[in-house]
Parts: structure tokens; C-alpha cells; sequence
């Protein structure tokens, strides 16, 4: 049976359109991005049955939610997914236990296919469950929405924007939460978002919507990649890489990365991490400085071969972004046009990646 995601949607308002033909991964986190009104939060609505599309197909491994052409849907009550909301809408008068079990205790015990205790843990909420909702900080309430909504058993999670409503000290808190969650589970995740460090933290796959259209859908390092798509025009473009933990230096306090280029690895500002395990990094592109000598003494520990791909940015801008292909994976850097002049630097330029330890987002 085919675990992929079939989607294909047409569906017409006053004033706007919204029409795509995706074909998703059945595992970890396809992203949809794209500028407010796109049709990004349309797009859950219709996958929960919440809003009726004109022409629609729903496929979910191999099962069929919706086919408009033979007259089929299933009510919003009948499809097995979780929805994440900005606000999780917890019940006041119930403690946090209480919430969680609304729900759970509604399913069939063998449709009941996470562990309660376990799923707590790994959300961090164990400590929280006597509690009632108006005593807990704001992603701690998301954490228990993400919960409840997960004790459902649902076929396909969906998460709309649910760290816009929280500071930035609490998206900090709940991310490494919805990273455990990506690793963890084998339930797919579809989740919108504007923010590029989210997506590129958690996502495997990313879609961009733009005015009801798909632009762009694909891989999210090859979409991050790509200089002709907005999220390479960032002021925080970069690219995600995944590597796997192959030691650590006490003394210095750095993680040794393995990219799979050979004897190529990544030095890392982090703690220690289990051998072997795997680590998602972002690179930003002004992080990324470019040398022509391998063997410069320098600051910066990290220096990958590297070779030009493509750039973009004319004579009227201070600086360009180069694409980089380092031995298969994609890079970018963000040079001033000076320094690209000096260094004579054009697609096929062979050139030397240098990525400071510190700049490593982990």
C-alpha cells in the first residue's frame, strides 16, 4: 500500500482561487509556507473537511478521504487527523490530565495506539497534568493541545501556525519538543508556518503557496537552495543539513558532525550528543565566508570544498548569493560583490566553504 499523500484541490471564492496537485511524503514533516492569504490555513481546513472544495481528491496511504468525482467525503468527525491550532482552546474548568483524556477515553482501546505517559514525557507536560489551563505559560498550553490532539490516533497531524501566538522565548522552549515529536513518531505532519526557522528545524519537505498557486514543492534543502524562490532572498537564508554524531571534544566543547563527504566533518558548538545519533544543523549564507586556500590560518574551523553553481544580484546591489554544491550538498553564501570581484569568483569557480563553529544553528 502506498503511504504517499495524494492532494488535488480546486475551489473558488469571491475574490479568490486555490488550486494544487501535490503528491506528499507519508512519513515526517511536509511544510507549507507562502505570504499571508495564500490559502495555506484553506488548505488544513479542506483536509479536515471544514471547508467543501468544487473539485477535490484525498488520499492518505492508500485510503481515500475524499474523491469529489465519485461523490465521496468523509465528515469532518470520520477523519482520523489531529489539528493544532494557534490557540489549543483547552477546557478551563478541567485539569490538564482531564483534557488529555476528553478524548482518548472516546476511542476504542485498540485504536488506542499511543502511550499516554510516554507521549507526556516526550512533550515535557508530566509535571503539568494536575494543573488546570489558566495556571500554565503559553507553550505550555500548546504542548498539551499538541498532546490531546496526538491521543486521537491520527492518521495525518495538522498544525496551523502554532508558535505564532507565542515570544520568541516560548517558540525556543517548544521546538526542541516538535523536533523530539518529528523523530519520535511515525504520524505525518503537515504544517504551516511563515517562519523559515521553524521549517527549516523541523520540515523534511516544504510546499510554497503564493496567491492560491503552488510555486514551488520539493525536498527542503533543495528548495532552500534554490536563488530563485523568495526564501533564498531572506535576510535568514541558509540552507538545513542532517549529519551524524561521530565525536566530541570535552575540552573545546565540540560536536564532530559527519555530512557523508568522505573524511569531511563539521565542528559544532553544542553539547555532547550519543555517537551516531543524527543532527539537523542550519547554515545561514552570511555565515558562510569563501576562500580560494585551503590552508589559510584562520578563526573559523569548518572548511569544505566547495563549487560555484549559480548567483544572483546585479551592479545596482551591494552584495550577491552564490549557490554552492559541496560534494553534493547544497550551500549558500551571501559575499559583498567586492569580495566576489577580488576573488575572481563565477559559476564553476572551485572555491573553500568556511563556516564558523558558533554560527551552526543547532
Amino acid at each position: 500500500m502506498s503511504q504517499a499523500i495524494t492532494l488535488r484541490l480546486r475551489l473558488a471564492r469571491q475574490g479568490f482561487s486555490l488550486g494544487l496537485h501535490l503528491n506528499l511524503p507519508g512519513e515526517g514533516v511536509s511544510a507549507i509556507s507562502g505570504p499571508s492569504g495564500s490559502g495555506k490555513t484553506t488548505v488544513l481546513r479542506w483536509l479536515a473537511g471544514l471547508e467543501r472544495a468544487d473539485e477535490g481528491l484525498i488520499e492518505v496511504a492508500g485510503e481515500t478521504w475524499e474523491n469529489t468525482t465519485l461523490g465521496h467525503s468523509l465528515a469532518p468527525h470520520r477523519r482520523p487527523i489531529g489539528y493544532v491550532f494557534q490557540e489549543p482552546s483547552l477546557f478551563p474548568h478541567l485539569s490538564v490530565r482531564q483534557n488529555l483524556v476528553y478524548g482518548w477515553r472516546r476511542l476504542p482501546t485498540k485504536q488506542r495506539t499511543l502511550n499516554m505517559d510516554n507521549l507526556c514525557r516526550t512533550l515535557g507536560i508530566e509535571q503539568l497534568l494536575d494543573r488546570r489551563p489558566a495556571g500554565l505559560s503559553g507553550g505550555e498550553r500548546q504542548r498539551v493541545g499538541i498532546a490531546r490532539a496526538l491521543l486521537r490516533a491520527p492518521r495525518l497531524l495538522l498544525m496551523d501556525e502554532p508558535l505564532a501566538a507565542l515570544d520568541s522565548e516560548r517558540k525556543a522552549e517548544i521546538l526542541p519538543y516538535l523536533e523530539r515529536l518529528r523523530e519520535s513518531l511515525a504520524i505525518p505532519m503537515i504544517y504551516v508556518s511563515h517562519s523559515t526557522d521553524e521549517i527549516a528545524r523541523l520540515a523534511d519537505h516544504l510546499v510554497l503557496l503564493d496567491s492560491g498557486t503552488v510555486t514551488a514543492s520539493g525536498p527542503l534543502n533543495q528548495l532552500l537552495a534554490r536563488l530563485d524562490l523568495p526564501l533564498a532572498r531572506s535576510l535568514d537564508a541558509g540552507v538545513a543539513i542532517e549529519g551524524e554524531v561521530v565525536g566530541f571534544d570535552p575540552r573545546w566543547q565540540l560536536l564532530h558532525l559527519s555530512l557523508g563527504l568522505g573524511r569531511a566533518t563539521l565542528r559544532v558548538a553544542h553539547a555532547e550528543r550519543p555517537l551516531g545519533s543524527r543532527l539537523r544543523v542550519r547554515i545561514q549564507a552570511r555565515d558562510v565566508s569563501l576562500s580560494l586556500d585551503p590552508h589559510s590560518q584562520s578563526s573559523i574551523l569548518n572548511r569544505l570544498p566547495a563549487v560555484v553553481v549559480e548567483q544572483t544580484g546585479d551592479d545596482t546591489c551591494a552584495d550577491v548569493m552564490l549557490a554552492l554544491d559541496c560534494q553534493g550538498i547544497p550551500l549558500l553564501a551571501r559575499l559583498t560583490r567586492y569580495s566576489l570581484a577580488q576573488l575572481g569568483l563565477r559559476p564553476g569557480s572551485a572555491v573553500w566553504a568556511q563556516i564558523k563553529s558558533v554560527a551552526v544553528l543547532a
